[in-house]
């Protein structure tokens, strides 16, 4: 499905052009699953955790996090029929149709060898010439003897690599494996370079964080977020313009044993408007499950700390401000259960059905047989719009405190 993209950004700038009233619904259409094992041309397919639509040609990209362990790193080239999706938790898998594999290969030409590359995002780019390129991410390591570098890259369709993006040695992971060490600085293993989108002229490419690098802050536990990293990146000559902090949310759920695996971060952000965006967080826990948010965001009104080595040189930081659009723990199947949630880490926008854009997810498996690979159809009712950009500060937020506390006063003599 290797085709021109010519009327991308025309085709997406048009969905949003209308002046907004009210904030957008999102409906449920229903889903399809691939159960874990499924194989497609010689490779097993799973560890979708990034997804983009083609609106040339109605295809999908997904990207595999195989770290080429399993076989070599990968994207493949699928369709979707959503009026085959299902509101069940069994809804068969006739609705997805796998067309194409592709290896994505190292800068020597090579395919990458095992633990050699992380994917974790995929979008469709149109070039200059008129042609489809690939950008994607690789997440990064922090692990034992080994570290390796967040990478943002852009392909042929073929998975020809064609050049890297110049990110910041800040987000370079040095120090001990931990991160937990004075000096340390960097990714978090597992919690890095998990979200990519592009602007909707195409001119920029934004990544993000999962999590907060080692001298940002914390990661997320039950009772508090973590300031993850928002770079945007000229797509014309490769080189990080600015940067902002988005606060993701504290872990959903308490898991069912102290100790046990918990973890909640952002892990996709899809635009929607100039440096605004739709934010995906996933939330985990042993023993509960999965929980996926939506939210709306929007950098606008934030600090830009493209340049700080630590988000704690800068003053008055203000964040990018962002409210709930949809908790997917809220959507029912037909015969009234809750949708069964996986590891949901890619979202796209999909293709008008009965009028209405729609929004497509797609989890990650983890190669895992008590999980699956899961295509979820979310129907956009309304115009999407982004929370007015407001400062998040301590600072602000006292200060509003101080105004109420007055106007109350005020009322009081009245």
């Amino acid at each position: 499905m290797h085709h021109a993209l010519t009327a991308l950004p025309l085709l997406v700038a048009a969905a949003f052009a209308s002046t907004p009233s009210d904030a957008a619904t999102l409906g449920y259409l229903g889903q399809q699953v691939l159960p874990t094992a499924t194989q497609f041309l010689g490779t097993q397919v799973g560890g979708l955790s990034g997804l983009d639509f083609n609106p040339v040609t109605g295809g999908y990209v997904a990207i595999s996090d195989d770290r080429s362990t399993i076989n070599p790193a990968r994207y493949y080239d699928l369709s979707l029929d959503v009026s085959r999706f299902a509101r069940s938790n069994n809804p068969g898998s006739a609705g997805v149709q796998l067309t194409h594999v592709t290896t994505l290969l190292a800068p020597d030409g090579n395919a990458f060898p095992s633990n050699g590359v992380d994917p974790e995002s995929i979008r469709l780019r149109q070039t200059p010439s008129g042609g489809t390129s690939l950008l994607w991410t690789s997440e990064g390591l922090r692990s034992g003897a080994t570290f390796q570098a967040p990478t943002l890259r852009e392909a042929t369709t073929a998975g020809v690599h064609l050049r890297d993006f110049a990110v910041p040695s800040y987000f370079l992971p040095t120090g001990s494996a931990a991160g937990n060490q004075p000096g340390d600085s960097g990714i978090r293993n597992n919690l890095a370079f998990e979200s990519l989108t592009l602007s909707l002229d195409g001119t920029r490419a934004y990544i993000a964080t999962e999590n907060a690098l080692v001298q940002d802050g914390p990661r997320t536990t039950l009772t508090g977020g973590s300031p993850s990293r928002v770079a945007e990146f000229s797509i014309a000559n490769g080189q990080r313009t600015a940067e902002f902090v988005y606060r993701a949310e504290p872990i959903t759920n308490a898991p069912v044993a102290p100790g046990v695996s918990a973890d909640s971060g952002l892990v996709e952000l899809l635009a929607i408007g100039d440096r605004q965006f739709i934010a995906l967080e996933r939330s985990f826990a042993e023993g509960v499950g999965f929980t996926s948010r939506l939210f709306l965001a929007d950098a606008r009104g934030a600090t830009d700390v493209a340049g700080h080595a630590s988000i704690g040189d800068v003053a008055d930081l203000q964040t990018m401000s962002k409210s709930l659009l949809l908790d997917l723990s809220s959507l029912r199947n037909d015969d009234g259960s809750p949708l069964a949630q996986d590891n949901i880490e890619g979202i796209t926008f999909g293709p008008m059905v009965d009028g209405k854009r729609t929004l497509i997810l797609v989890s990650d498996n983890n190669f895992n047989n008590a999980e699956f690979t899961q295509f979820v159809a979310l129907s956009v009712d309304g115009e999407l719009t982004s929370p007015v950009p407001e400062p998040q500060t301590a600072a602000l937020w006292a200060l509003g405190l101080g105004l109420i506390a007055v106007a109350r006063k005020s009322t009081r003599r009245a």
